[in-house]
């Protein structure tokens, strides 16, 4: 819950904010640090925290774990960094510092810390906290089930507007989206939906299931984070109640928690897309560590260049005979390779953002080709003129350039689109499909093209 009295930073505030903090720091002006941690909202202190030394990270933290702020302060830091700062605190104090968190703030903060540092801070947590937070973590926490929060606001369908009002009243400070009521009947299953704006419009006698939206949006525990995002984006929604099997409510997702989700997915899909794999704290990494992440990628890239090289050997007759040829090797490569990572960006993130209909993929893969036609066409002629007038022998030297970057291009802008599809009907991220896998496939296909046709035509 954010405190009265903070503010965001904004601009260049957040680097005089960082400045202020390794200043007073270094002066060891702890007075002067509290004010400015109160001050200062918690996500902008966890943005400081990247920036700053381990030693400087540590001593800081330290004055912060002394406060009622450390709480909210934990849930907005980088997991990396804070597994980093929690490692040497006592079970004990953890526990003091998880009863000031929301449980599916404590339920994260367990699963990022080692198993056995995480099974004795639950230890020693009060019966009804561990049973919450226990609920949450049984759930795979890319799911609804792991980003649910439990605290909502559940009314039985058989109370009046007056009883509901008194009942918000009363508990809504300790509950999530008080705006959005969900009414249960039964033994808590979900029934409908009525925002506090409604309630309020209604006279006090009217019992919640004659005003209630019975057409209520909801997810089970099990559906991907991806799909609640994209309900909740769909819908214009600002949460999203969760419902097990027996479509018992269980908990509410709210947007604050998608817009996180969505960031991810879409750092995750990027990394992946440059062959960076899926770590979206890459950066906070050690070398060693950051190393090898990239390095399987980065294998592809250099097992496609060995295959190139020795295709390109294996036309060194040609080559010999017509040196010009090996000038626009980089440009039909470049280009091919560019036009595949488009088509296979805007089919991933088609795939996404549900604009792809996967039932229909011939009509995706066919408008892609016709692109790379196009613009295959296009650059082609450009790219055979030139041709002709720098290199006036062979005379066909510009309609094999220019057939190359054709032929190139098209078959790029087709392999790029299909890869994803493909591995989106196997059940497989399509985000792997770009970068080092496709581009090096184009290399070896576009390879393969120019020399061919260069063969044919200049008759080599």
């Amino acid at each position: 819950m954010e405190r009265p009295g903070k503010r965001e930073l904004i601009g260049n505030e957040g680097l005089v904010i960082l400045d202020t903090f390794r200043r007073l720091n270094r002066r060891g002006a702890v007075g002067h640090l509290l004010k400015l941690i109160s001050k200062t909202h918690a996500a902008d202190v966890a943005w400081v925290f990247r920036y700053l030394t381990a030693s400087e990270r540590k001593n800081i933290f330290n004055i912060i774990a002394q406060t009622d702020l450390v709480g909210d302060f934990l849930s907005e830091l980088d997991l990396a960094i804070m597994r980093e700062l929690v490692q040497d605190l006592a079970p004990k104090f953890m526990v003091a510092i998880l009863s000031e968190m929301a449980s599916d703030d404590i339920a994260d903060l367990l699963e990022a810390l080692p198993e056995e540092t995480a099974n004795e801070i639950r230890r020693l947590m009060e019966t009804a906290d561990r049973e919450e937070v226990d609920e949450l973590l049984q759930y795979d926490p890319e799911t609804a089930g792991g980003l649910m929060s439990p605290d909502f606001m559940a009314l039985d369908e058989d109370l009046s507007v007056g009883d509901a009002i008194k009942k918000v009243q009363e508990r809504s400070e300790e509950k999530e989206m008080a705006f959005y009521l969900y009414i249960t009947h039964g033994e808590g299953q979900l029934a409908g939906v009525v925002s506090l704006r409604e309630l309020l419009m209604h006279p006090p006698y009217r019992q919640l299931k004659n005003i209630m939206n019975a057409s209520v949006i909801s997810v089970t525990t099990d559906t991907d984070q991806e799909e609640v995002a994209h309900v909740i984006s769909q819908y214009n929604i600002l949460a999203v109640p969760v419902v097990d099997s027996s479509y018992s409510l269980v908990g509410i997702i709210t947007v604050d928690d998608i817009i996180d989700v969505i960031r991810e997915e879409a750092t995750e899909d990027f990394l992946q897309m440059a062959g960076a794999g899926k770590d979206r704290e890459i950066l906070l990494k050690p070398t060693l560590a950051n190393a090898m992440t990239r390095a399987p990628w980065l294998f592809a890239s250099w097992l496609g260049g060995i295959l190139a090289m020795v295709i390109i050997n294996s036309f060194q007759g040609e080559l010999q005979k017509v040196l010009a040829l090996a000038s626009f090797i980089p440009i039909v490569l470049g280009m091919g390779g560019n036009i595949a990572t488009q088509s296979s960006t805007i089919v991933i993130r088609g795939i996404a953002t549900g604009r792809v209909n996967m039932q229909e993929l011939s009509l995706v893969i066919f408008k892609e080709m016709r692109v790379g036609l196009i613009l295959g066409s296009l650059y082609g002629v450009f790219l055979g003129v030139l041709a002709f007038i720098g290199y006036r022998e062979p005379a066909m030297l510009g309609l094999v350039v220019g057939l190359a970057m054709l032929f190139s291009m098209t078959i790029a802008a087709t392999v790029g689109t299909i890869v994803p599809l493909t591995l989106k009907r196997l059940d497989v991220d399509a985000a792997v499909a770009t970068g080092p896998f496709v581009t090096t496939t184009i290399d070896v296909l576009g390879i393969l093209v120019y020399f061919s046709i260069a063969k044919l035509l200049l008759h080599l």
